[in-house]
């Protein structure tokens, strides 16, 4: 199940601060660094075993109040930062919410396994022909 963007908006609000890293002097005067929080329990996009599939999956990223936290403090602006951190927003639910597949029991085929038991009896007797003659 993918999801977009606009239709989370209404669920989603941002804290910004300062951010490290590069920008000179910029990073001192601009608030750039984004806090995206995704309040899980208000949306009512999702059913309750989606929701708690997500609260499950991304449970170091939920905070106490139960919103969902994203940081980004990857570009010089705000703008992009924001943009960034819904895209990761959408990439973490998405893959909370895809379902692992199912594993398909199968059997070796008679061929597979000739070939196994064939190629372990040619080491033993390998191994059998290095021994000296008075050893067995």
């Amino acid at each position: 199940m993918i999801f977009e963007s606009k239709s989370l908006e209404p669920f989603i609000s941002y804290k910004t601060s300062r951010s490290g890293g590069k920008g000179g002097q910029h990073v001192n005067k601009v608030s750039t660094k984004v806090e995206l929080l995704f309040d899980l329990n208000a949306c009512s996009l999702f059913t309750d075993e989606q929701k708690l599939r997500i609260k499950v999956k991304l449970n170091q990223r939920i905070q106490s109040e139960g919103k969902l936290q994203v940081i980004c403090q990857q570009d010089r602006s705000q703008l992009k930062n924001k943009e960034i951190a819904k895209k990761k927003l959408i990439t973490l639910i998405n893959h909370a919410l895809k379902l692992p597949q199912q594993r398909k029991e199968s059997k070796r085929s008679k061929a597979s396994v000739e070939k196994r038991l064939d190629s372990k009896r040619q080491k033993s007797l390998l191994k059998i022909s290095r021994k000296k003659q008075d050893e067995y």
